[in-house]
């Protein structure tokens, strides 16, 4: 999960593509240059150990202006942690 989002903060969508799962993985990704990741926050996470096949993560991530706060699914493939898919938990007003 940080390494992904150092990798949204240097607008590297190769190592983004690279640790996206084959199955959900789109064929390219456009970054928004003028985007300023400010921040992550690490607000739970579930399973992900080296005896599990996939977990979960909790995260907000700020940048200037707001913030994103997604549920995050990832699974190992060949050994390495890929990003699946997340959901956007719904904000309590």
């Amino acid at each position: 999960m940080r390494s992904r989002y150092s990798a949204f903060v240097r607008g590297d969508a190769g190592y983004l593509l690279r640790t996206w799962h084959p199955r959900t993985r789109p064929e390219r990704l456009e970054l928004d240059p003028g985007m300023r990741w400010t921040g992550l926050e690490i607000l739970a996470a579930a399973d992900g150990s080296a005896f599990h096949t996939s977990g979960t993560v909790e995260f907000r991530a700020s940048y200037r202006g707001g913030a994103l706060h997604e549920r995050s699914r990832f699974e190992r493939v060949a050994g390495a942690w890929v990003y699946v898919d997340g959901e956007f938990p719904e904000t309590s007003g």
